[in-house]
């Protein structure tokens, strides 16, 4: 490709044919760029010193380390040698948490048979992992590539479940398994359940995803209906967990306030709610096993109107970053 001699009174300059930027010691800037300086105008400094471009990759690497998953893919589009930085398996490792290859070996082995690259491996398990015949899911948070993990109801052991009296299932895409359980009324209220898996070590917060009242949609719009809801103002509901290293907690709310409900019937309805119960603290890699229970027995008085979706794991860090939870 060749350069145009642009000349004008004094001064002479080489303009590029396609891009039209002026070539000298100062690049000026493209065609309706933002004033000031940016990375990509850095790595192509021409003639006036080292640039960006000239970090070598084992440095850029180290650096990545340090950085999120989200920050990594952006400035791997810098130039060459952060695209190669932003690829390699000694980044990505850093990313994978300690027991990758546990929550692999619950997929089907044709699902990453033939992935080699850790970054493959992480934007595989940052997508829901089932398990369990579908009741069960694992996930790699994206920011900070903690592992989550979540139960449905349907793993759980209700009493009453089967009584359609009592309970019934209703299809969502409010829920993560597409499916939620609803109570429209019983007397004892109890629900079980448990997990097995290896965690990393660290901290994890505990909840229960609930909904007071029966949602569903009419003509687009979500709709709640409160017909069955009451009984849960008069006592609260016990929420237990324990491990098999010997941790317990428990922890009691009151699932419905009307002194805190407005005009509106907004307040504790017509919303999910995370319920936290407590933190698990993993001191290695290991298998755990996790018990949990949510029960309100007092049989003097009914209560109805209940969605239960879930239970979930996470790392603390991540559930003090999300909203519509109780904290007691």
């Amino acid at each position: 490709m060749g350069w145009i001699i642009e000349k004008r009174k004094g001064c002479s300059k080489r303009v590029c044919p396609v891009e039209g930027e002026t070539r000298g010691k100062i690049p000026l800037k493209r065609r309706g760029a933002k004033m000031g300086a940016s990375l990509s105008n850095l790595t192509e400094i021409s003639g006036a010193g080292p640039g960006l471009g000239d970090i070598p990759e084992s440095c850029v690497a180290c650096v990545f380390m340090y950085l999120t998953p989200h920050e990594i893919c952006n400035l791997g589009r810098l130039n060459r040698a952060f695209r190669g930085a932003a690829s390699s398996d000694f980044v990505w490792e850093s990313k994978l948490p300690s027991n990758y290859l546990f929550i692999l070996n619950l997929l089907p082995p044709e699902t990453y048979q033939n992935v080699s690259k850790k970054k493959d491996i992480f934007a595989i398990l940052s997508r829901p992992v089932l398990f369990d015949e579908g009741k069960k899911a694992v996930w790699l948070d994206r920011v900070t590539g903690g592992v989550c993990v979540s139960i449905s109801a349907k793993a759980m052991s209700i009493t009453g479940i089967d009584d359609r009296r009592y309970w019934s299932w209703i299809s969502t895409e409010e829920s993560r398994f597409q499916v939620s359980a609803y109570l429209q009324q019983i007397w004892w209220f109890e629900v079980d359940g448990s997990l097995n898996f290896s965690f990393p070590a660290g901290a994890y917060s505990f909840s229960f995803r609930l909904h007071l009242g029966k949602y569903f949609r009419r003509l687009g719009r979500r709709v709640c209906n409160y017909e069955h809801t009451h009984g849960w103002e008069i006592k609260p509901v016990r929420f237990e967990i324990s491990t098999s290293d010997g941790l317990q907690l428990s922890r009691e709310y009151c699932l419905d306030e009307h002194e805190n409900v407005d005009a509106n019937g907004n307040g504790k309805r017509s919303i999910w709610i995370d319920y936290y119960v407590g933190d698990l603290i993993i001191s290695s890699l290991e298998m755990v096993q996790v018990r949990f229970s949510m029960k309100q027995i007092d049989c003097t008085h009914s209560k109805g109107g209940l969605c239960l979706d879930s239970v979930s794991i996470m790392p603390t860090e991540i559930r003090n970053g999300t909203r519509n939870h109780c904290c007691g």
